[in-house]
């Protein structure tokens, strides 16, 4: 189950990524614009909504999974999660940034960062009773927004602290820009470990118990939006269309995970999980496939998306340098006249996906077959 969930927030995510290098108005503005997006372009990008959210929760999950499991002894986990999670730090400011970007030294920290600093702190919170760690979580998501207001340049030097754990943006001195600021997603991976019991449940209760989780979520999402405007930084601002209006109610903060954006995201996901446990035949394998090797594929497609983009681009006559240096240069690739139709930007999507299929149904056989300590790296 949640292999099969962590398999199609991949293959999401893989949507995403596809779109922002091929679909050319991922370059002239942002598909949650309600004054410019469409309702198919909202739905491509609000559904990808999932994956972040998803990934992190996952990963809270697996970790009390390990520890119920026990795979390994409380000190041997904590040393384990301290050396994976500046494992995947390390990652992303070097592998994956450069594979994101083309150039480097360049700062783009995104949701392994985040997964990495969750880990490193994990180290530390599995000496807690699960309970402790579990409300830490919750304090961490419903309030973390109450510090938006927060001026960090009181900080002086140390300012660049609070753009790393709470605000998205430039870190001076560094070319680059932090995505995905910590705190929030650690609170996220929190919530996961607090929630991992429900895993273990027999099936019969497990489906009745998340499925009432999800729907919590989702009427307190809905009540909170609707009612109060506590929970996110933009308010509902009603359209004069309904299906606008349902897009403008939806429509919630990523940058940092609000708290009604954490309800709405998850508890689409809980119920997501729910759904797979019917899926069978071929499309559980490819899922499987993707979801027991998350990591494997995330460093995979990255290459793949942005180098098909380059060749794509380069065969249609785009100099291979707009294809450099890609982020933060959005206006310079517009003026290139490169991007294909959302139509085709699905199709390829598909594509990517039959490329990336073998080779990570490849590796999950590895992992099946072996136990080398360096696979749980990987």
């Amino acid at each position: 189950m949640v292999d099969a969930l962590r398999g199609l927030v991949i293959a999401l995510m893989v949507l995403d990524h596809v779109h922002d290098y091929f679909h050319w108005q991922a370059f002239v503005f942002s598909p949650t614009d309600l004054a410019k997006t469409t309702p198919l372009l909202f739905a491509t990008r609000w559904v990808t909504h999932l994956c972040a959210p998803s990934f992190v929760l996952l990963a809270g999950v697996s970790i009390f999974l390990q520890q119920a499991g026990g795979a390994y002894p409380r000190p041997a986990q904590s040393r384990f999660l301290l050396s994976r999670g500046l494992w995947l730090i390390g990652l992303e400011l070097t592998v994956i940034v450069f594979g994101f970007n083309f150039v480097w030294p360049f700062l783009f920290l995104q949701v392994i960062w985040a997964i990495g600093v969750g880990m490193v702190a994990m180290a530390a919170l599995i000496w807690l009773p699960r309970t402790a760690v579990l409300a830490l979580g919750i304090v961490i998501i419903a309030g973390h927004g109450l510090l938006a207001g927060f001026d960090p340049s009181r900080w002086g030097a140390l300012a660049p602290l609070w753009t790393l754990a709470m605000r998205p943006g430039a870190v001076p001195g560094l070319e680059g820009f932090v995505a995905y600021p910590a705190l929030p997603w650690v609170g996220i991976l929190c919530l996961g470990y607090g929630l991992g019991p429900l895993f273990l449940f027999d099936a019969q209760r497990r489906r009745r118990v998340v499925a009432a989780l999800a729907l919590a979520m989702l009427a307190a999402f809905a009540i909170l939006r609707a009612g109060t405007g506590f929970g996110d930084p933009s308010a509902w601002q009603r359209q004069a269309d309904p299906l606008f209006d349902a897009m403008a109610f939806v429509n919630v903060s990523k940058y940092p995970p609000s708290l009604l954006y954490a309800l709405v995201t998850l508890g689409v996901s809980l119920l997501a999980m729910l759904a797979l446990e019917h899926c069978a035949g071929w499309l559980r394998c490819v899922l499987l496939a993707f979801g027991r090797t998350p990591l494997f594929t995330y460093l995979l497609h990255i290459y793949l998306v942005h180098g098909l983009a380059l060749l794509v681009g380069v065969a249609s006559g785009i100099p291979a340098a707009v294809f450099v240096g890609i982020l933060g240069n959005a206006g310079r690739i517009a003026e290139s006249g490169w991007g294909l139709s959302l139509p085709a930007v699905f199709g390829l999507w598909l594509g990517v996906l039959a490329a990336l299929y073998p080779l990570s149904r490849w590796f999950a056989g590895v992992k099946a077959r072996r136990r080398d300590r360096w696979l749980s790296y990987l």
